[in-house]
């Protein structure tokens, strides 16, 4: 696929991604159109050579996967992992706010967001509905508001002189959308109830139940800077690689055996049923591979590309970075390594990423935190932890990370998708 057209459709995704629900759904759809069939937990398998299959959890985390052969203990599995959530702003069970003349919203930051880039954007609900139908059924529906219908304006420097000294957000209090003035009336249940059939015209709606339901940023994603070297978007982190390894797979062929994965819960952590530190991966593997020695094997034989975004050097920050670490934008993907096991990279899975992007002429950067500072981490050390697979931890150089409006490199993305390609088509790993 050509840059121009994959950056194309990478802008067309995002915005279909407010959620991790809906990212989740924009790559399910993706998948059967692509030919994958989907499966379902509660049900048995029935998995033939040469098939296509994905399995969703909780609507918000995605198994996808590839079976051109089923000796998986001899083949092992070229594995893509990401995650499908992001720093934001989630409603409050109790979500109604009346105060001073405004309805708003009670809000609780979801993940280490940077709260004061929330200030000031034309903001839309998204998330997920349970409801129960006329009929008595309890289900799920996705609902997406997009128009702008909510906003946390900033205080007036007049009436804060030492805001550009620097100020704190006080997520209780100074974050909270408007919707509209009291004089007009507002019920957060009816609302959604009003959105749910413009959305689902077949749906029978009783009651609305609970819900999970997330501020998001309006603004598209955009290619930017002079000569259009730059992505601009919300939630980079970690969609864009949730993109990338939906195009690698789904334009990977059948050589061997390969398997996508992209949870959700990575900003807080990963545990849960659906995130990284949950039984999701495992529990697919093992209906795959259900003979203990012979999945042991087949972790053994694979190689997971767990990737996610990097922190790119800043000019305007560039003492943040060690100077023999600090990874440029649209220079290639970013090894990440880390003494700590902050990140699963080790020499041999690096060695053979590098060897596959070398094929590619694609750059190889490298990354490692500055020693005084705290090192994040990723899906790639607990899913490693996990289920024994050697893994190796990337990273598209970023702008912003948790910001609400991310900047990545217009070229970084389409490279990556190049080498994930040929490592889905790749034989040999790590001869022992």
């Amino acid at each position: 696929m050509k840059r121009s057209n994959f950056n194309e459709n990478l802008l067309s995704f995002l915005p279909l991604s407010p959620t991790p629900f809906h990212a989740t759904d924009t790559m399910r759809k993706a998948l059967i159109a692509g030919g994958f069939v989907e499966l379902f937990e509660q049900n048995t398998w029935v998995i033939d050579e040469g098939g296509r299959y994905f399995v969703t959890r909780n609507d918000s985390s995605l198994i996808a996967f590839t079976t051109p052969q089923l000796t998986f203990d001899q083949s092992g599995w070229r594995m893509m992992g990401a995650h499908t959530d992001s720093p934001c702003l989630k409603l409050k069970p109790n979500a109604q706010v009346d105060r001073f003349g405004f309805h708003q919203l009670g809000v609780e930051v979801y993940g280490g967001a940077l709260l004061h880039t929330w200030l000031d954007r034309d903001l839309s609900i998204a998330g997920r509905v349970t409801l129960k139908t006329k009929t008595g059924d309890i289900v799920s529906r996705l609902v997406d508001f997009k128009d702008p219908i909510a906003v946390v304006p900033n205080l007036a420097i007049h009436l804060n002189r030492q805001a550009n000294e620097g100020f704190s957000v006080n997520p209780q209090e100074e974050i909270l959308p408007i919707l509209c003035g009291v004089e007009n009336a507002f019920d957060l249940h009816e609302l959604l109830a009003s959105q749910l059939k413009k959305q689902h015209t077949d749906l029978d709606i009783g009651t609305i139940l609970d819900f999970e339901l997330s501020l998001y940023d309006t603004q598209p994603a955009a290619l930017v800077g002079l000569h259009k070297e730059y992505i601009c978007s919300a939630r980079l982190d970690n969609l864009l690689s949730c993109f990338v390894g939906l195009q690698a797979l789904l334009d990977s062929g059948q050589q061997r055996p390969c398997l996508l994965v992209c949870t959700d819960h990575e900003e807080i952590g990963s545990l849960s049923a659906c995130g990284a530190n949950g039984p999701f991966l495992e529990d697919v593997l093992r209906r795959l591979t259900p003979n203990p020695e012979q999945y042991v094997q087949a972790m053994q034989r694979s190689m997971l590309i767990s990737a996610d975004n990097a922190h790119a050097l800043h000019p305007n920050y560039a003492n943040k970075h060690d100077k023999n670490h600090a990874p440029a934008i649209n220079k290639g993907a970013v090894i990440k390594v880390n003494a700590n096991q902050r990140y699963a990279t080790n020499s041999e899975t690096a060695s053979v990423y590098r060897d596959i992007a070398a094929e590619e002429n694609y750059e190889v950067q490298c990354f490692v935190v500055r020693s005084d500072m705290a090192c994040g981490s990723t899906i790639g050390p607990i899913t490693s932890g996990e289920i024994g697979v050697p893994t190796i931890d990337i990273g598209l150089p970023t702008f912003g990370m948790h910001s609400i409006r991310e900047l990545a490199g217009s070229k970084d993305a389409h490279g990556l998708y190049k080498v994930l390609v040929r490592f889905t088509q790749r034989d040999k790993l790590i001869t022992q």
